[in-house]
């Protein structure tokens, strides 16, 4: 009951009727739905995480597994979900969370604003007892996500540190595809990267990216687009991004996703991993009460 009560409150302070509203989802978590012209989409507080996006016109562009596990302390497995301040498992502590906790820990609502064509939904969080048990930082983590047309994605970290942090950043975002191994990313050719399958052996994409078995790689200095085509459902997927020196791909094919018990067996052909990140040598460092902020804008287009 008490939840409810809070849902109906955030509802009434920040829903815009027949736009967006403030609802309980899968779990009982809060999540915001957007209802507009331009398209419809979900947002979680839980992670902050974008679970949908639906163009007008356009199918859902988000894969989201049938068994995830809607539930505090757990992150949401598909979607966008934002990895933070590290990325992968911490180095230093082997008992930290995978890919950070601001995933796995509720965030700020903070406003949702209408614009002519789009929706914006801001929400925050910052240090705790609860962070600083894993990172002692003083920091705010700010992320907008603007539905539209178009789906752009900010991520801004305020130090408010006496000290220089340093960070990796990621939007760990799950493409739904039609089957993953039909499916080319453009956009890599030449790049250098780093394979995690291979004790990150450093190789050179030639051509278009195309998924035949387990995929974790790390591209390096790739601050452009890259462009997914889908021959299946026929459509482009365009991902365009601002201050995020790597991109991560990954999928974790079929003998690898038998073993994850959120995903389910065949959950893997149905999508692609495609991340805008800051990883490994491109981790920030922001000084004193400076800011960094990353930017992703999602397109989709018909083939």
């Amino acid at each position: 009951m008490e939840n409810a009560v809070s849902v109906t409150e955030l509802d009434r302070r920040s829903g815009i009727p027949g736009i967006a509203q403030i609802l309980e989802g899968n779990g009982g978590l809060t999540k915001v739905r957007i209802t507009s012209p331009a398209s419809v989409g979900e947002m979680y507080l839980h992670g902050a995480h974008v679970t949908s996006w639906q163009p007008s016109g356009a199918d859902e562009v988000f894969f989201v597994s049938s068994k995830s596990r809607w539930q505090d302390g757990i992150a949401i497995r598909g979607g966008v979900p934002i990895c933070f301040p590290w990325f992968g498992d911490n180095r230093d502590d082997s008992k930290a969370p995978a890919h950070g906790f601001v995933r796995i820990k509720s965030w700020q609502l903070d406003a949702i604003a209408l614009t002519e064509h789009a929706v914006t939904v801001s929400m925050s969080t910052g240090s705790d007892e609860g962070t600083k048990q894993w990172w002692p930082a003083e920091f705010r983590l700010l992320y907008r996500a603007t539905f539209g047309i178009e789906l752009s994605l900010e991520l801004e970290l305020h130090n408010a540190s006496t000290a220089p942090l340093r960070f990796e950043e990621a939007l760990h975002s799950y493409y739904r595809v039609g089957d993953v191994r039909t499916a080319r990313l453009e956009g890599l050719d030449g790049v250098h990267y780093l394979d995690k399958t291979d004790a990150y052996r450093e190789n050179v994409q030639q051509g278009d990216v195309v998924i035949a078995g387990e995929t974790d790689r790390i591209y390096l200095n790739t601050p452009g687009a890259v462009e997914m085509q889908d021959l299946v459902l026929r459509r482009r997927i365009r991902v365009d991004k601002e201050n995020s020196l790597t991109t991560v791909v990954w999928n974790p094919w079929a003998d690898k996703a038998r073993g994850m018990a959120d995903l389910g067996d065949n959950g893997w052909t149905q999508f692609l991993c495609i991340e805008t990140s800051d990883v490994l040598g491109s981790a920030v460092e922001v000084a004193p009460g400076q800011q960094h902020r990353m930017k992703a804008v999602i397109r989709v287009a018909g083939l």
